[in-house]
């Protein structure tokens, strides 16, 4: 159980980039791409404005037969997967298929899919709905469409605990490694930007409704009452690392060094949320010290309420200003599954070029006593991430990413 588990391929799609390169120009600069719903009317909706992928074409990247057995978030999952095959410069015949697994999270499964079959099953008849319907609207649907694509047996799963679902994910990736699979896909997807699951969103009571993309997602802020949602993620290949440097792989990004779960006491017990305990759990497990860590890549949802908890969280560990905190999803929206997973490429492309992406339109409560990177990247010697994901009724995970030698 002493295996490292580090990071060899990237695959990535958020509002702001398709694939590592494209993203990461546009997080360390602080690009905005949250805009105003075009995937279907909003108009007659409270909230309005979500952080969408412009100008993905699937049937550019994926064989014709996938395409009606799919979701558009599987989509993004596939294409994901292959770019992350590309950057580990391996291929799906190079190892084993019983060394490889695949290990994602979903918070709504294949929502517009399922909303389509529906809508023919009201409007038509059962003898219409499309028979993938059994499958494509499901959580597990990536984790299955990705190993059947490229031949994949090893340890394989899904994790379903809201945005906390990505890192549990990994985590479990990295529990695979150490138990001796030498590949395992991991990270998480969502993509439910159409009516059925535009109104699933609005019922958590947490979306912002304001009209102004410059205003409407301020985690940490005054102003902050809520915020944006997105679709996209990231897929994540971990190897073994004394297996990825046998095998010379060509980019070791970092390790995943440590990770903690928590969940958060009943609402209205005295007991304080549960995040601090999963930092301090993933810093244990990691084998290090708060004054180690030089980012925390945070939750960032959005409310007053949730914001002053994990602030307290952050300054309980770190102290008041201890470490820089910073929450770049304010350029693409909370991503459910997929925010924590890109997050970790966030951190990871953080220790490779030293700069810390700011959180975009903010400007910090003078309430909240935390070192939050704002307006500009920060230049900065990261060796040590901490992200912080939490999830819809009380789920919290930490994990620590560190750089390699």
């Amino acid at each position: 159980m002493t295996a490292k588990a580090v990071i060899t391929g990237i695959g990535v799609a958020t509002a702001n980039g398709l694939g590592v390169d494209d993203f990461w120009a546009a997080t360390r600069v602080g690009k905005n791409a949250i805009g105003p719903v075009t995937r279907f009317d909003a108009s007659s909706y409270p909230a309005r404005l979500a952080g969408e992928i412009n100008g993905f074409a699937a049937e550019d990247h994926l064989p014709s037969r996938l395409l009606p057995q799919t979701d558009r978030m599987t989509r993004l999952a596939l294409v994901a997967a292959d770019c992350a095959f590309e950057d580990a410069d391996v291929r799906p015949g190079d190892i084993p298929e019983f060394d490889m697994g695949v290990v994602t999270a979903s918070t709504s499964g294949g929502f517009e899919f399922g909303q389509n079959e529906l809508k023919k099953l009201w409007s038509q008849g059962s003898q219409y709905v499309s028979a993938y319907q059994s499958f494509a609207w499901f959580y597990a649907v990536n984790s299955g469409q990705i190993s059947i694509r490229n031949g994949m047996r090893g340890p394989s799963g899904v994790v379903v605990s809201d945005h906390a679902g990505g890192l549990d994910a990994i985590a479990q990736a990295r529990r695979q490694i150490r138990k001796g699979s030498k590949l395992i896909f991991s990270g998480g997807f969502d993509a439910s930007i159409c009516p059925w699951g535009w109104v699933a969103q609005i019922a958590g009571g947490r979306l912002s409704t304001r009209s102004d993309p410059e205003r409407a997602y301020l985690p940490f802020d005054a102003d902050a009452n809520g915020y944006v949602p997105g679709e996209g993620g990231a897929l994540l290949i971990l190897e073994n690392e004394q297996t990825a440097r046998e095998r010379g792989a060509r980019t070791i990004y970092g390790e995943i060094a440590g990770y903690g779960a928590t969940f958060d006491p009943k609402p209205g017990s005295d007991r304080e949320p549960a995040l601090r305990r999963a930092i301090e759990v993933a810093l244990a497990d990691a084998g290090v010290a708060a004054e180690d860590v030089d980012v925390v890549f945070a939750d960032g949802a959005g409310t007053p309420d949730l914001d002053r908890a994990e602030v307290d969280a952050i300054t309980k560990v770190f102290g008041p200003g201890g470490v820089p905190v910073t929450a770049p999803k304010t350029m693409i929206g909370r991503l459910y599954s997929g925010a924590a997973p890109v997050d970790v490429v966030s951190a990871v492309l953080s220790i490779r070029e030293g700069i810390i992406p700011p959180t975009t339109n903010v400007e910090c409560s003078p309430a909240y006593d935390i070192d939050l990177v704002v307006g500009q990247p920060r230049p900065a010697s990261v060796r040590t991430a901490l992200v912080l994901a939490r999830g819809y009724g009380g789920f919290n995970s930490a994990v620590v990413v560190r750089e390699t030698d």
